[in-house]
C-alpha cells in the first residue's frame, strides 16, 4: 500500500511562489506516474500536472501552464510542484496522487485513474 504525504502549503500573496512536496512510502515509487490535483470549496477536483515514472514526460492543465512545474526525485521518493505567479484563484486544497500501468508510462489526467492519494495541503493566495 502506497502512502502519500503532501507538505509545503501555506498562505502567500498574489504573485508569490510555493513549492509543494509529496513524499511516498510503502511501495516502489518509480513504478508510478504522479499527478497533482486541487479542489476549491464548492468546485470539482481539478487536474493540474502529471509526470511519468521516469520524469521524461510532463503535462499541464492550461490554467497552470507556464506557472507551475512538476518534477520528481525517485531516489527520494518525492514529487514536487513548484508554483510561481500565484493568483487568488489558485486557492485550494492541493493533492498528489499516484497511478501505475498506462498512467505510469504516459501520464493520466483523469482523477479516477489514480489509485493512491495524499490527504492534501492547503494553499491560500491573498489578493
Amino acid at each position: 500500500q502506497v502512502r502519500l504525504v503532501e507538505s509545503g502549503g501555506g498562505l502567500v500573496q498574489t504573485g508569490g511562489s510555493l513549492r509543494l512536496s509529496c513524499a511516498a512510502s510503502g511501495g516502489t515509487f518509480s513504478n508510478y506516474g504522479m499527478g497533482w490535483f486541487r479542489q476549491a470549496p464548492g468546485k470539482e477536483r481539478e487536474f493540474l500536472a502529471v509526470i511519468t515514472w521516469s520524469g521524461s514526460s510532463t503535462h499541464y492543465a492550461d490554467s497552470v501552464k507556464g506557472r507551475f512545474t512538476i518534477s520528481r526525485d525517485n531516489a527520494k521518493n518525492t514529487v514536487y510542484l513548484q508554483m510561481n505567479s500565484l493568483k487568488p484563484e489558485d486557492t485550494a486544497l492541493y493533492y498528489c496522487a499516484g497511478a501505475g500501468g498506462y498512467c505510469s508510462a504516459y501520464g493520466c489526467y483523469d482523477a479516477a485513474l489514480y489509485a493512491y492519494w495524499g490527504q492534501g495541503t492547503q494553499v491560500t493566495v491573498s489578493a
